[in-house]
């Protein structure tokens, strides 16, 4: 048997999804801020766990879904032979218990979070493709990133951070349902689009004295959530992969918008991120 050879980088950042990973370092930064912040250095920590427990949780589930793989999706780096699929498992159990690493720096309140965050990861990454569930556990893994986020400040968490957390999730839920129909009809129906507004009526309740910044980011998101989804009001077919990545990269929009006092410099680091995630996902495809 020939032996399988280094995968290249470009089947590295295939296999970690790195498209997504603007949204993870956005959902750091805005449940920092939403926390009150803190130093820097914490935060740069802090979004270095993050980036390592997303990137080891996707090549974990090219992994687990290594035999689904290569009878409908052949393309993908395993079943193609680009890598081997034990290096695959190997390299994602590393990345994710370095990940945890760098955030046990962070404290213990925060280590605990990222292990239930970790548990999560794994078990999305090992039932999703046999559970109708799978959008519930997504959601799910997002809203314990901002916990984490959150305990990284001041080792506890706000209000503002628990329910912005949960609109998020919702938002992650509904676009997850969609993302499930990605090689279906194309047809789209109205109830994941419940779950998707979710972070614009938070908003709305939450703090309606926000400043004029975070009104503008929250019509922001309101228009690319029409856009993205802007055939559904016709009943017409949507190419569902287009319409997922869309609402993937408008989940920075989300964090974004839900910083009620954003300053000039925050909502410009949020719109870097937001056009990032459009970039790289001309690369690398984000599902």
């Amino acid at each position: 048997m020939m032996p399988t050879p280094s995968p290249r980088f470009g089947t590295l950042l295939d296999l970690g999804r790195i498209s997504n990973l603007p949204t993870v370092w956005s959902n750091c930064l805005a449940a920092w801020l939403l926390n009150g912040g803190g130093s820097w250095p914490s935060f740069m920590l802090l979004a270095a766990g993050a980036t390592l427990l997303y990137v080891g949780g996707m090549f974990l589930n090219d992994a687990f879904d290594a035999d689904f793989d290569r009878q409908f999706r052949p393309e993908r780096p395993i079943p193609s032979g680009k890598i081997a699929e034990r290096d695959v498992w190997w390299m994602g159990g590393l990345l994710i218990f370095f990940g945890w690493l760098l955030l046990f720096l962070l404290g213990h309140t925060v280590a605990l979070l990222a292990l239930a965050l970790v548990v999560a990861i794994i078990l999305y990454d090992a039932i999703h493709k046999r559970t109708e569930a799978a959008p519930l556990l997504m959601g799910l893994c997002r809203f314990l990133l901002y916990l984490v986020a959150g305990t990284a400040t001041f080792h506890n968490v706000s209000e503002p951070v628990i329910l912005h957390g949960l609109a998020l999730a919702a938002y992650i839920v509904g676009l997850s349902f969609l993302a499930r129909g990605e090689s279906g009809s194309g047809k789209v129906t109205l109830f994941p689009m419940l779950f998707v507004v979710a972070p614009l009526v938070a908003n709305l309740w939450l703090n309606p004295s926000r400043n004029l910044l975070s009104w503008l980011a929250s019509a922001a998101l309101l228009a690319w959530l029409i856009w993205s989804v802007r055939g559904l009001a016709a009943g017409a077919k949507l190419n569902i992969g287009q319409t997922v990545a869309g609402l993937l990269a408008g989940i920075v929009l989300v964090d974004c918008s839900a910083v009620p006092d954003l300053t000039m410099g925050m909502a410009l680091t949020f719109l870097g991120l937001f056009l990032l995630a459009r970039l790289l996902q001309r690369k690398i495809p984000a599902t």
